[in-house]
């Protein structure tokens, strides 16, 4: 695929606690699984983030070692709990004439009429599903058409969905995806939800925060 971002890499001779000093040159640590030995990889930050902005987890890249090209997808992305600094990436090599896995979010578009009345708001039930497909067909969203709720009975199911050509999605067909729900039934399910989970609660698990406990805080 032309449009597939690339990124520039070097193989990594120091691991282990040692790769603390590699973070603070600026370089985050890697490593490539699949078709052959690991291969362990470093690359340069900045550069790395901008790449997995635009491929995340479930699109495509080129992994270029100082020449020698890797087809890869980003399976593990280590960041740090507080500054949010990437500390490690793991990337899986495609094999791009086997099916590969991944997740498609699902993405809603158009308008529903029923829903433009004001009566009520479409309740989504399903927001990312798994698919199979080859690598070269891999997408990371895949449309919901609210328009095709046009009637308070209507709902969308995983047929109805438009798939990209050569996209399986591994979900049964008659997977609820979204529907119409009135004010009344939504305030109904809030209200519901919350005495269910008051019932779930332990009472020894309860604090009791009274005045005299006040000062602690």
């Amino acid at each position: 695929m032309s449009d597939r971002v690339t990124i520039a890499a070097e193989p990594r001779t120091v691991t282990g606690k040692k790769v603390k000093q590699l973070r603070r040159q600026g370089y985050v640590p890697g490593v490539v699984y699949g078709q052959s030995e690991p291969v362990h990889v470093q690359m340069e930050e900045i550069q790395l983030r901008r790449a997995l902005r635009v491929a995340g987890m479930t699109q495509l890249a080129t992994l270029d070692v100082e020449g020698k090209e890797y087809i890869v997808l980003a399976r593990e992305i280590q960041q740090h709990l507080t500054r949010r600094d990437v500390l490690h990436v793991d990337f899986m090599e495609v094999d791009m004439t086997a099916t590969i896995r991944s997740e498609a979010d699902l993405v809603t578009v158009g308008l529903s009429a029923v829903a433009e009345t004001g009566e009520g708001m479409i309740a989504q039930s399903m927001y990312s599903v798994e698919i199979e497909c080859l690598p070269d067909a891999l997408v990371s969203q895949i449309e919901v058409d609210l328009a095709l709720i046009a009637t308070p009975t209507d709902s969308i199911y995983i047929s109805d969905l438009d798939v990209p050509e050569g996209v399986t999605i591994l979900a049964d067909d008659d997977a609820l995806v979204a529907r119409f729900q009135t004010i009344r039934a939504t305030l109904e399910e809030e209200e519901e939800g919350e005495e269910e989970e008051m019932e779930e609660l332990d009472a020894d698990a309860v604090e009791v925060i009274s005045k005299e406990s006040e000062e602690e805080f």
